[in-house]
């Protein structure tokens, strides 16, 4: 049996699939209790990123909100979705548009930890108290171009 499964992007300012975005990040936030962010900061990020979708058979399984300097913001794949390779496929649409992809990840989280050690993140810096809840993160990072603070410290000493 074929399954249909379209890769689509939403730009800055539609609310296309916010919804089903948010209850699916609920979903994932009761079962692994991450992914804590609250309505309105949730909306109000998803509203300003550009948002890559993933839908089987119109049905939302993914989606990667991302920064316009390739943060990601949210990446979520449904339960019943993973090990199937959509969370790396929407991390390499992210890096298909962007030379340097970057995210925070808790410490805690092993398995968000490992999926993006196989993709090629490095782990930037770690970063205590981070969340709201005060949960401890890792800056992850993932190509080769240098960060702003980097550019002007060396812009800065020549």
């Amino acid at each position: 049996m074929s399954v249909n499964v379209d890769l689509q992007v939403v730009g800055p300012g539609d609310d296309a699939y916010l919804e089903e975005a948010w209850r699916l990040k609920e979903d994932i936030r009761i079962r692994e209790d991450v992914l804590k962010q609250r309505r309105g900061f949730f909306t109000d990020a998803y509203r300003r990123s550009t948002v890559h979708v993933l839908l089987v058979e119109d049905d939302l399984a993914g989606f990667a909100a991302v920064r316009r300097d390739g943060y990601i913001l949210f990446l979520a794949v449904g339960s019943e979705y993973r090990g199937q390779g959509f969370g790396e496929r929407l991390v390499e649409a992210v890096a298909d548009e962007h030379d340097t992809v970057t995210c925070h990840a808790r410490t805690t989280n092993e398995d968000a930890l490992a999926f993006y050690e196989h993709l090629g993140f490095d782990i930037d810096r770690r970063i205590d108290s981070y969340y709201e809840d005060a949960g401890d993160s890792f800056y992850l990072k993932r190509g080769d171009r240098e960060g702003i603070g980097e550019r002007l410290s060396e812009f800065l000493h020549r």
